[in-house]
């Protein structure tokens, strides 16, 4: 191995799902300082909190995927787009709460 691909090689062989762990942490806190903040949309939190059911959707969809078809998440359509359409709409809920309390102009 080349002396430029031994960073390489060292940071892909790091397991991931401690650090996915750890990134709940800072969401968790942005979500327990957005639910307090008065001027925060409801909306646009509630499609805050429901990417957390996203997350938990996708982790059950690839253990299905995994177990069930012996492939990636990526690899089954059915249960790849149900798992997105979670993500969609919690995308939309904060789009939609931003948009309803914009100033009006």
């Amino acid at each position: 191995m080349t002396g430029s691909a031994a960073p390489l090689a060292a940071l892909a062989a790091i397991d991931p799902a401690p650090f996915f762990v750890l990134s709940l942490l800072p969401y968790l806190a942005f979500l327990w300082w957005a639910s307090k903040v008065r001027a925060f949309p409801r909306l646009a939190l509630r499609g805050f909190q429901l990417t957390l059911l996203f997350v938990a959707v996708t982790i059950v969809a690839a253990v299905v995927a995994q177990l069930r078809f012996g492939q990636q998440l990526a690899d089954v359509d059915p249960l790849h787009g149900g798992a997105e359409a979670f993500l969609t709409l919690s995308n939309a809920l904060v789009m939609l709460g931003f948009l309803a309390a914009r100033p009006k102009s």
